[in-house]
């Protein structure tokens, strides 16, 4: 068994686990690499059997249209039970003050449809793709990952993960059944971005075609290059320019910049990916740049 072989053992088992010891999991999906991962570990997992999850996306309105493309078409071809909640509802059911400015992220906003649909359908743990390697509080992470009624992580309350084995028990209402508390669960949470597509060679799993070099319009902020679309505000003094890149990571199109890269080909970019010294996010993602402990600060508002 190689190192790619052990990782994806421990995410199996670890699904497995999910399955045995939660009544309603859902998995959470956002139309990146980590998350389309998560969907083939899970039919592996299960195999001849589909996946008992179902899909969830929060879409915030501000993805980009090629991720929603592929998170269609993935679940039409695994025939996968597909749920959409939009934060454009929460906004106008809450009366949410929504984002505004330059680049107006709803990554807060997201949190208020992340933890309406698990009260909605009654999730009592989601499965993710965070992975240790992405940031700081990441990295504090337990495996299975305790939230409290109202969606909130404490780093400080993290249960203790010995020999692999998963504490997942929460407290249930007697009346309704209903979950007082949430798992999130991090399958991948020891993989790194290079295992990452180290995998998605071996399997030969496909990914959105952002990640892949290619031409887009580009406005440059603090050395960052973010995609011009409808969702950013831009200025007559901006600088506007057509670049070669690449995306490392698929976030909102309002908070995530690309890379310059020619890197067409899966090789390719894990030759770049080996050569770097930047993480993917701290290279790439405008609103983990707000402070030291941005990621922490929404985690422990619901934030996944």
């Amino acid at each position: 068994m190689n190192h790619i072989d052990a990782l994806e053992a421990e995410a199996i088992f670890i699904f497995r686990e999910t399955a045995a010891q939660f009544k309603k999991p859902v998995i959470l999906f956002s139309g990146g690499k980590d998350s389309t991962i998560l969907i083939y570990l899970a039919l592996k997992a299960f195999y001849p059997a589909p996946p008992p999850f179902p899909v969830m996306h929060i879409d915030t309105g501000h993805n980009f249209p090629e991720a929603l493309e592929f998170r269609d078409t993935l679940a039409s071809q695994y025939d996968l039970q597909l749920i959409v909640r939009l934060v454009e509802d929460t906004i106008k059911l809450k009366s949410l003050v929504d984002a505004t400015g330059k680049f107006p992220s709803r990554n807060v906003l997201q949190s208020h449809t992340l933890l309406d649909a698990i009260n909605e359908f009654g999730f009592d743990a989601c499965v993710g793709g965070g992975r240790r390697d992405e940031e700081k509080a990441r990295a504090k992470e337990r495996i299975f990952s305790v939230r409290d009624a109202n969606g909130a992580w404490q780093p400080y309350n993290q249960r203790p993960e010995l020999w692999n084995i998963y504490n997942g028990r929460i407290s249930y209402n007697p009346e309704t059944g209903q979950p007082n508390e949430n798992i999130r669960v991090f399958p991948i949470s020891n993989w790194s971005e290079l295992d990452v597509w180290n995998y998605i060679k071996r399997e030969n799993i496909p990914v959105p075609n952002i990640y892949f070099s290619h031409q887009r319009l580009c406005l440059v902020f603090n050395g960052k290059l973010i995609a011009t679309s409808k969702y950013i505000q831009v200025d007559e003094t901006d600088q506007i320019v057509t670049k070669t890149v690449r995306y490392r990571t698929v976030g909102d199109m309002t908070c995530t910049a690309a890379i310059e890269s020619n890197a067409t080909t899966i090789d390719e970019i894990i030759t770049e990916i080996s050569q770097t010294t930047l993480s993917e996010r701290g290279q790439t993602r405008i609103d983990d740049q707000f402070s030291d402990a941005s990621m922490e600060d929404r985690k422990t508002k619901g934030y996944f």
